[in-house]
């Protein structure tokens, strides 16, 4: 097991803008680093959940019966556009990275869940795991499963690590904002959109 090519392969994953980074980001511009980061724990639990499910075969349902697969894709896809949308829809004010007023109760909850949802609806998370993980597995190496484990614990830690990141750097781009009104705007639309198109391509274009 070579888990210094491990790490790299996940590093370069995580590095790769995609729906969990851009809903970092606006969560920690609009709501502030602590809901950011429990977005981030939504995150991690919905990869562990893959992991989980990659070690005992579901990824292989995916494969033998494709439209358990399209029908998760569609559901993901739908909740991501929804977002984008909500976004999109949202009035304009102050980040809560910028004021002083305390968060609104169940705001946390929220965001764990909005975390949580929007990468364990997404079938090519799982399949990604079932994919990666496999090849750093090596019979001599001790128990299967024992490695699996260890291989999808440290998944699960390097992309809470990268969150974590992404949540303050949200945190801190949300003080920036609330001194330029047209730049928020533009955050907003721009984020808001690009979910939204994640969401429809997630929806529309079913490639393994």
């Amino acid at each position: 097991m070579d888990i210094g090519v491990f790490l790299l392969a996940l590093a370069m994953v995580y590095l790769l803008p995609g729906p969990d980074m851009i809903l970092l980001l606006h969560t920690g511009a609009r709501e502030g680093v602590r809901a950011a980061l429990s977005t981030a724990l939504g995150l991690a639990l919905a990869r562990a959940c893959h992991v989980a499910l990659a070690a005992t075969g579901l990824a292989l349902l995916f494969r033998t019966a494709p439209w358990t697969f399209d029908a998760v894709r569609v559901v993901g896809g739908l909740y991501l556009a929804w977002i984008g949308l909500r976004l999109l829809r949202a009035p304009l004010e102050p980040p809560a990275a910028a004021t002083s007023a305390p968060a609104i109760a169940g705001a946390g909850w929220r965001a764990f869940r909005r975390g949580l949802l929007t990468n364990l609806l997404n079938p090519k998370a799982l399949l990604f795991c079932s994919v990666l993980l496999p090849q750093f597995i090596q019979p001599q190496n001790g128990p299967l499963m024992l490695q699996f484990a260890l291989l999808g614990g440290v998944l699960v830690v390097v992309g809470l690590g990268f969150d974590a990141f992404y949540a303050i750097s949200g945190e801190r781009m949300g003080r920036w904002l609330a001194r330029h009104r047209l730049m928020q705007r533009l955050q907003q639309w721009g984020f808001g959109g690009i979910l939204l198109g994640f969401g429809v391509r997630l929806a529309l274009v079913r490639d393994l």
